[in-house]
């Protein structure tokens, strides 16, 4: 599922990638076109206007007066040789009102837009009149239609990677829970059996050795299944020292770990009370241990450093394990990923889950060096 679901990504940013790139490709050729359009059409008011300046008194003007009265689109304004403003044509008049400047400022853009038409208005004193135009209102609109595009193919595809990931979450969660539920209803039925069989057993003092050992497994597997039954509903949470937390669970694993293993545990306060849910923050503390054991194959040094701080507390679980690439800092977190032979990837993802969003704290990788060893925190708030 993670797989397709980087596919549907690609795909998606694929397809957006195409559509702009089309898109101002297509833009940009009828932007030139229409630019070219129009100022044809401005060389033919111009023209038109020389028409008629030196026309004779009985000339026919009807097709230069249609063509100097029908440009209804393209702004122009017209100045002297020394700048002066003399006329101006589709421009906002309310606008040119309620601000004077208006007119020069637009006078500004057309000089940098177009250079300017000449029309000599006075031949025998060699007097010229300087035309400048902008761009029309459909021009500017067609200018902008790319980027406008763009924003709103970011959007759809924002709202369609947000609707996936919401989808792959939930999924991932039906998954989680069910298998967890399931989990701890399979195991319920052989825990009963286990106690009654204890039980019969305790009736000979031969075996009080042997139900004492047998009690403690049962102890555990009754431990493991009420894990498994709080995922899925919120746990209640309770003031624990978190340090003797920690030493409880570092014992537990020290005895099962190789012997070639050091622990420690460092801290400078002896009491630290945290809100948490004992089974599961014990589940998490186990499964961090328990990769770091992996990761040293037999030899190294697990440091656990626990830290105080005014609002929160933060937990360190060093190892001079194997180490994790950078790139996969976020990755090992992802359901499903692993770099063991066996093993469903799921320990990390759920040991996440059960700090940040029943805990209200944060799991991550503090740092990792390939052949050196990694660090994953733990910051709880108080």
């Amino acid at each position: 599922m993670f797989r397709q679901y980087i596919g549907w990504k690609f795909v998606l940013a694929s397809i957006a990638v195409l559509i702009i790139v089309t898109t101002i490709w297509f833009v940009s050729n009828l932007t030139k076109k229409i630019q070219d359009e129009e100022r044809k059409k401005v060389a033919t008011w111009v023209e038109a206007n020389r028409e008629l300046l030196k026309s004779a008194p009985d000339a026919n003007l009807n097709l230069a007066t249609e063509i100097v009265t029908t440009n209804t689109t393209i702004p122009l304004i017209l100045t002297d040789e020394q700048g002066h403003i003399l006329d101006s044509r589709n421009i906002d008049s309310v606008r040119i009102e309620q601000n004077p400047a208006h007119l020069q400022e637009q006078l500004s853009i057309f000089k940098k837009q177009h250079p300017p038409f000449i029309m000599e208005v006075d031949a025998k004193h060699k007097l010229y009149n300087y035309i400048y135009y902008g761009d029309s209102l459909i021009l500017k609109q067609i200018r902008y239609y790319p980027y406008i595009q763009l924003g709103v193919v970011t959007l759809f595809i924002a709202l369609v990677l947000f609707a996936l990931s919401s989808t792959n979450r939930a999924t991932q969660n039906q998954v989680w829970v069910g298998l967890a539920k399931e989990t701890a209803h399979q195991l319920g039925t052989p825990l009963s059996s286990m106690e009654a069989w204890l039980e019969i057993l305790r009736e000979n003092e031969a075996n009080t050795m042997m139900v004492t050992e047998l009690a403690k497994d049962v102890d555990r597997l009754k431990l493991i299944t009420d894990r498994f039954s709080k995922i899925g509903s919120v746990p209640k949470l309770e003031e624990r020292n978190v340090l003797e937390q920690i030493e409880n669970m570092t014992a537990y694993i020290r005895k099962r770990a190789p012997q070639k293993v050091r622990f420690t545990v460092h801290s400078t306060e002896k009491e630290l009370p945290v809100m948490i849910s004992p089974p599961l923050f014990d589940w998490v503390v186990e499964n961090l241990l328990k990769n770091a054991l992996d990761a040293m194959e037999g030899s190294g040094r697990i440091d656990i450093n626990i830290e105080n701080h005014p609002t929160f507390v933060t937990i360190d679980i060093a190892d001079t394990g194997k180490g994790i690439p950078k790139m996969n800092f976020e990755k090992v977190f992802k359901p499903g990923f692993s770099t063991k032979k066996r093993g469903w990837g799921l320990g990390l993802s759920l040991a996440k889950r059960i700090i940040e969003e029943y805990h209200k704290g944060r799991l991550f990788v503090k740092s990792s060096e390939i052949n050196k060893g990694s660090t994953f925190r733990i910051l709880l708030r108080k």
